[in-house]
């Protein structure tokens, strides 16, 4: 492992942070270069501190340890994210026989020079006990490779000899912090601690020599492994055809929010499938190897203690492996009831169960997915379990995977500490579902992604404009797909797409459309043609596109369609827009009527007069002259006397999309039109 410590750049951070003062501008720094490598610590993990002076309240320099706080990445912490702990009452704490959690967090927050800061690392004592001015401890894979074994201790020692001082496995907290200070007192010239299977800590004067001691002792174990490394994985047989990951991925969704979270429980799934990743989980032996636990405790959180293994899917038998990966659900669920029942039967205090279902699925011959209720969640599993996969991989090269027994993962899992990272954030409406949108790049379309977005969907953002899409997408963080909504190849190459980006689709606004005029006995039927495949043709693509993945997943689902006023209220010379517009209402309910029975509702919104694309500021400007009104009169010509927005449109979707007993309804938004009420 390369260092990337550069002078030059240390020195910006002293520059820039020169209010903090030099010692936290470099802890700073060398904490970043710790969190941007993902082999030393991903998501969350790891820690640093520096040991300094700063004023107290009333002026006075205090000695502080400033280490990471709760809920701060290193790859991107500030000087915020360090908070100051003073330094003495806490290390005294060296002195007790014992300290529980809460008298520990207590300790901690209690000595705080802010007490608005957060909560200092679990492991704050470990970096107080020890007398080095620079703390950094990582989860490097390198050295989890190592001790990931049964003989982890001896490798270690063969890598490191009398440099490194070893710290059997001890929960954090308290009694991890005393045994770490034990074997740093028996041995004061080490220049660092391996945890054994949990990560390694190195110290030093500086911030440099800390951070230059743990890429040394990375690139030792590093070595080390490639020394060693003697067997690779053999291939497990696979089915002649492997199906595509959008025929897998709603599959899985939709078992992993069966009846044991309940259907509104949906999930988002995130696809891994690099060549390590494909070899991993087409190997043989995988259901030994990969169902010992995570690699390092701080994951289970997560991730889980063990993936879902499914079999391979064979795409000439669909129903076979969605059979089976059925079973594999149910097996995982129960397996991990007995898991809890024999882990909270020896508890003083008793947990309660957290819900049963897997963060991470491996598929042969596809790939794995990382499990959650939001895109970003999934993701961060993803990563853990890419983390897991590379340090299980090398473990079994040199030798045999092997974590800590089952009773210390549990412990940890359930660990109030480690739960409290999770937060207790209540859920947006819409979260947990992936919605797309047509003709998304501008108007209703656009304002509808941004609402979705804001009220917690995943949104695929498609419009055959990509450009106009994608600037939609960065700002609401979503997908951006380039279709044309008239070629049903590309249709269902899009839902194709979303499904393998986001595991299916749930809310489906089928939005585009343009306006043909013409006096319709003297219209061209080649125009009437064209605007019924975009105003007709292109819904049906969309609806049967998504029918199809929201069947496979089997948790129900929302199609919701733009019909437009015309299509009960038609207007002169619009009959080349307002004729397929009227057919689509009748293929809203008719979706209604057949696939209510599978939980589909189909509904629409009838919206009248909104600038947009369609409606131009120069359709606008005409129909005010051929009315014989202001440009501002004629969109707010309404019972109302308001303007309709494109915002207001995209309410109207929202509310039908969250109206779960809703079918075959329309929502007028058109400020008051009683030609074209409904009811």
């Amino acid at each position: 492992m390369k260092s990337l410590w550069s002078d030059e750049e240390a020195a910006q951070f002293r520059d820039c942070y020169a209010g903090a003062g030099e010692d936290l501008a470099l802890r700073v720094y060398s904490s970043r270069l710790l969190g941007r490598e993902p082999r030393l610590v991903i998501h969350g993990g790891g820690n640093t501190s520096v040991k300094t002076a700063l004023a107290d309240q009333l002026g006075d320099p205090v000695e502080v340890l400033c280490v990471k706080g709760s809920g701060w990445d290193l790859g991107d912490i500030e000087p915020a994210g360090l908070p100051a702990v003073r330094l003495d009452p806490i290390r005294a704490l060296a002195k007790l026989p014992a300290l529980s959690d809460e008298e520990m967090v207590n300790a901690q927050r209690i000595n705080l020079l802010d007490a608005s800061a957060p909560n200092p690392s679990v492991e704050t004592l470990l970096h107080a006990f020890l007398p080095h001015k620079y703390v950094d401890h990582t989860h490097a894979n390198a050295v989890l490779t190592l001790t990931d074994q049964a003989n982890g201790d001896d490798l270690c020692r063969e890598v490191y000899g009398d440099r490194m001082g070893y710290v059997p496995y001890i929960m954090p907290g308290f009694a991890l912090a005393k045994k770490a200070k034990e074997v740093f007192d028996a041995a004061p010239d080490v220049e660092g601690l391996v945890l054994l299977k949990h990560g390694v800590f190195t110290f030093g004067e500086t911030a440099e020599e800390s951070y230059r001691r743990m890429i040394e002792m990375t690139t030792l174990a590093e070595e080390a492994i490639e020394r060693r490394r003697s067997k690779s994985f053999a291939a497990a047989s696979l089915p002649a055809r492997i199906a595509s990951v959008a025929e897998v991925a709603p599959l899985l969704r939709g078992l992993c929010a069966s009846d044991a979270q309940g259907a509104g429980q949906r999930v988002i799934l995130d696809h891994r499938a690099s060549d390590q990743v494909l070899t991993y989980v087409g190997a043989e032996g995988i259901d030994r190897f990969s169902q010992q636990g995570t690699v390092t405790p701080d994951h289970v959180i997560r991730t889980k203690p063990k993936p879902l293994l499914v079999p391979a899917p064979d795409a000439d038998d669909l129903g076979g492996f969605r059979e089976a990966a059925a079973r594999a659900v149910e097996g995982y669920v129960a397996d991990y009831h007995a898991y809890f029942e024999r882990n909270n039967a020896g508890q003083a205090t008793p947990r309660t169960e957290l819900d049963p279902m897997p963060r991470v699925i491996l598929v042969p011959g596809v790939g794995l997915f990382g499990i959650g209720k939001s895109k970003k969640t999934a993701a961060i599993a993803a990563d853990l379990a890419e983390t897991n996969v590379a340090v299980i991989s090398d473990a079994e090269s040199i030798g045999q995977y092997e974590v800590i027994p089952e009773s210390d993962i549990f412990d940890i899992e359930y660990w109030s500490l480690e739960q409290a990272k999770l937060g207790k954030a209540v859920e947006a409406p819409l979260q947990r579902q992936i919605a797309v949108v047509t003709g998304a790049g501008s108007g209703i379309g656009a304002a509808t992604a941004r609402l979705f977005a804001r009220q917690g969907a995943e949104v695929a953002v498609v419009d055959r404009d990509l450009e106009s899409a994608a600037a939609v997408a960065r700002e609401i963080g979503g997908t951006a797909i380039a279709c044309d909504v008239t070629d049903g190849a590309a249709v269902a190459a899009a839902f194709d797409k979303i499904a393998a980006t986001y595991g299916g689709v749930d809310i489906v606004v089928s939005n585009a459309g343009a306006a043909w005029q013409g006096r319709i006995g003297e219209v061209d039927a080649s125009v009437l043609r064209e605007s019924f495949e975009l105003n007709f043709f292109a819904h049906q693509s969309v609806a049967q596109a998504a029918t199809r993945i929201m069947l496979a997943q089997g948790t129900g689902g929302c199609l919701l369609f733009n019909t437009s006023k015309q299509a009960v209220n038609p207007g002169r010379n619009f009959g080349p827009y307002g004729l397929p517009k009227a057919a689509t209402l009748s293929l809203m309910r008719q979706y209604a009527l057949e696939y209510g029975v599978d939980g589909i509702r189909a509904n629409a919104v009838n919206a009248d007069r909104i600038r947009s694309g369609l409606l131009t500021d120069e359709m606008v400007e005409a129909r005010a002259e051929a009315r014989g009104v202001s440009r501002e009169e004629y969109l707010s010509g309404n019972l109302l006397g308001r303007e309709v927005l494109a915002e207001d449109v995209a309410q109207a979707f929202f509310h039908l999309a969250v109206a779960e007993k809703t079918t075959a309804a329309v929502l007028t938004v058109d400020g008051g039109n009683i030609e074209a009420a409904l009811r």
